[in-house]
């Protein structure tokens, strides 16, 4: 279920948010030789409170032995992420990283389901947390202590494995999909794209990059109804030159396997 905040303003919040973004000061970061510098806990908590996500690839040495298939991050007793690496992983291939995020009341092993039995076949590596209270920190007003969960699962993830700069994306499904627009807007420096399936609003802090985005919706869906979500995102994104793939679909508030295969493909698939 939705939270109280999210059920009285989710229809109409999504309004302020990609041209709030635009209009908003970016939010400065200190590079040191193209990487971004994290040289204080304090910079960092500015940084997330701002939406921002710090952790960035490095680069991995060949021979090193990683561990391949599902597995804990360690992060968290209760609610902890989950990451998932394809068995053909290969520290000389960078792979392509999708980060999942569960809808309201989920957790980080329904956050992997719609590409969780795709992975392998497409070779890409899975990152899925659990949100710290019931959604997203966002849909309770402001950002936080998911988006420094977030950071720390993806530095973890990224100091392990080698992953490919061109291809790591933000993918969410519901409450999730609207965090995934939110923080992919925000942090579009990091992700190349941004999934969403069946989103309710974009509320990003600022505007960075220009991420390619895949939306989808459910013609008859009674959770988010498409006429007031994802037909009104997705024209918002268009007007202010994102690139955005768009699929609706004869059903309701889910991901049937077509559209998630969909999604997939499109996130793979090299770009000339």
């Amino acid at each position: 279920m939705y939270p109280e905040f999210t059920r009285r303003h989710l229809l109409g919040i999504w309004i302020a948010g990609v041209t709030a973004a635009i209009s908003s000061p970016a939010y400065a970061i200190k590079r040191k030789s193209g990487s971004i510098s994290m040289t204080t806990d304090e910079q960092h908590r500015q940084a997330n409170a701002f939406g921002r996500l710090l952790a960035r690839p490095t680069p991995q040495s060949v021979g090193g032995v990683v561990p391949l298939g599902l597995q804990s991050l360690g992060l968290d007793a209760k609610r902890d992420g989950l990451l998932y690496v394809p068995e053909s992983y290969q520290a000389s291939k960078p792979a392509p990283l999708v980060l999942m995020l569960h809808g309201a009341g989920g957790n980080a092993q329904g956050g992997l389901t719609p590409f969780l039995e795709l992975a392998d076949a497409a070779g890409v590596i899975l990152l899925a947390p659990s949100s710290r209270r019931q959604t997203w920190d966002m849909l309770f007003g402001q950002y936080g202590p998911d988006i420094t969960f977030i950071d720390s699962a993806l530095a973890i993830t990224m100091s392990r494995y080698a992953i490919d700069e061109t291809r790591i994306a933000v993918e969410g499904f519901s409450d999730g999909a609207s965090y995934a627009l939110s923080i992919g807007i925000t942090n579009g420096d990091l992700f190349t794209h941004i999934i969403a399936f069946s989103p309710g609003f974009m509320a990003p802090a600022l505007q960075q990059g220009k991420p390619r985005i895949f939306i989808s919706h459910g013609k008859s869906d009674t959770v988010l109804p498409i006429n007031r979500c994802s037909r009104k995102i997705v024209p918002q994104l268009q007007n202010v030159s994102y690139e955005v793939l768009y699929q609706e679909f004869n059903g309701s508030h889910t991901v049937p396997p077509n559209i998630a295969q969909s999604a997939l493909t499109w996130f793979t698939a090299r770009q000339d």
